[in-house]
């Protein structure tokens, strides 16, 4: 029995912004670890255009499967197998020149968001970048109705998941010893934000 691979339509409307974004900050990197896979979309679309670049997904043990249906199919040289990655407890024990997660920090409890940041410093080098890609709220208010609506439906799902303020997540990344490098606004109400790690935390 054939089995499908996991499709997330949003994966193929986002990816071409993002990954404008990646070509130019990523242009001097080498090893990064994408928190999150989910479907392994991103993966494979960033890893065949960037093939400077190792590109090591991640995700919970649920997802891998999904994740090595993506990997099988394309088979690129620079997509090893993914690993799992629990933020709460369970990380790899090697260093990344970048780090990258879509879609993720509204969908992890605010916990988890803090235990990200916090595990950050043990997987990022000196120098290296931190990419985030999704929705924001800046001073408490949302960017647009959809974000406002999808924020709602995330809660009602949900208490615990929502689109995170951008002041919140800034003092974790300071606290992470991370610097704002870049914050662009993208389609669809969203945003791609990049750190620096400046310092050990």
């Amino acid at each position: 029995m054939t089995v499908d691979k996991p499709h997330a339509p949003a994966c193929d409307r986002n990816r071409e912004p993002i990954l404008a974004v990646l070509r130019a900050l990523y242009a001097d990197r080498r090893s990064v670890l994408e928190i999150g896979s989910g479907t392994g979309q991103h993966a494979v679309h960033f890893a065949a255009a960037l093939p400077h670049l190792r590109w090591q997904t991640s995700d919970l043990k649920a997802q891998l499967p999904g994740i090595c249906l993506w990997l099988a199919n394309r088979m690129l040289p620079n997509t090893p197998p993914p690993i799992c990655l629990d933020v709460d407890s369970l990380w790899p024990e090697r260093r990344f020149d970048a780090v990258y997660t879509a879609n993720t920090l509204h969908i992890l409890s605010w916990a988890q968001v803090q235990a990200l940041f916090e595990h950050l410093p043990a997987v990022l080098d000196a120098g290296g970048l931190f990419t985030v890609y999704g929705p924001f709220r800046y001073d408490g208010a949302h960017t647009s109705d959809s974000n406002a609506a999808f924020d709602a439906a995330l809660r009602a799902a949900d208490p615990l998941r929502g689109v995170r303020d951008f002041e919140a997540v800034a003092a974790l990344a300071r606290e992470a010893g991370l610097e704002l490098l870049e914050d662009r606004a993208m389609p669809a109400h969203n945003r791609c934000i990049t750190w620096r790690r400046v310092a050990a935390a």
